[in-house]
């Protein structure tokens, strides 16, 4: 389905983005890879071109205009366009009321999880618009979607990254670029196993069991695995789902439904 495209998947190193470049390498997609984790980065770019993958891997900040700029022109020198973007890369912080929580952890959420996925876009697009087609995937959260007590500042940067969707969405609309946004909720990620770690901690609870606690949450009671939020990924970027943009899909089992 992705063959010979040109993928472009932020925060690579570990879970969905991980294994988002594993899905979309199995389906014959070249990677432009990055994360702010060198050293991980590293073992999953030479994992893939062990198999035959085509991959370009950088170091990158996303919250860093030149380090991100320099990446995507990487990937054009390497394969000569781009055909989807995955803006993935984000980061939590500790789970706790808002009046607790400073301005130097407001400051983070913002550069990171809403910067981040600005910059990306701003320039991705021109490649994509010089092209005429291409499809933007912005991983958000059901936190952007509702409020997420104890997450407020998370919560605000991924209602940052819904606006950011739509509104680049609705820019690009007649210019055959999709932009969509990915809201999962809490799943088997190392950002939700620190989570667990938090909660379990400060109650005296095995991470097992905060896990459980947090999956009370989800009417399904269960968090979701990776591999199915992954699956959304795949599906959303399809060429055949050519009708949808300035979306934010909920793979949440049914949180955000009650």
């Amino acid at each position: 389905m992705f063959q010979d495209k040109v993928v472009m998947i932020t925060g690579a190193a570990s879970g969905f983005g991980a294994l988002a470049a594993e899905k979309f390498a199995e389906q014959g997609a070249k990677l432009g890879l990055s994360d702010i984790n060198a050293d991980q980065l590293a073992t999953v770019a030479d994992a893939l071109r062990a198999k035959g993958i085509e991959v370009v891997a950088d170091q990158v900040d996303v919250a860093d205009e030149t380090q991100v700029a320099a990446h995507v022109a990487n990937i054009a020198e390497a394969f000569g366009a781009l055909d989807i973007g995955i803006n993935n890369a984000g980061i939590g912080h500790d789970v706790r009321p808002l009046q607790f929580l400073t301005t130097d952890d407001f400051d983070l959420m913002m550069n990171v999880n809403a910067k981040g996925v600005f910059l990306c876009m701003k320039y991705q697009i021109p490649l994509m618009q010089k092209a005429g087609s291409g499809a933007i995937l912005n991983v958000a959260s059901a936190a952007g979607l509702v409020g997420s007590g104890h997450l407020s500042l998370y919560s605000a940067a991924k209602h940052a990254v819904v606006g950011l969707t739509k509104a680049a969405a609705d820019e690009n609309a007649t210019r055959g670029i999709r932009v969509n946004a990915l809201c999962p909720s809490f799943s088997a990620t190392p950002m939700v196993d620190e989570m667990a770690d938090q909660v379990g901690g400060r109650a005296g609870l095995s991470r097992a069991d905060a896990m459980t606690h947090i999956a009370s949450r989800v009417p399904m009671r269960r968090v979701s695995k990776p591999e199915e939020v992954v699956q959304a990924m795949l599906w959303i970027n399809a060429p055949a789902n050519s009708f949808m943009t300035g979306q934010a899909i909920a793979i949440d089992g049914g949180l955000t439904a009650v």
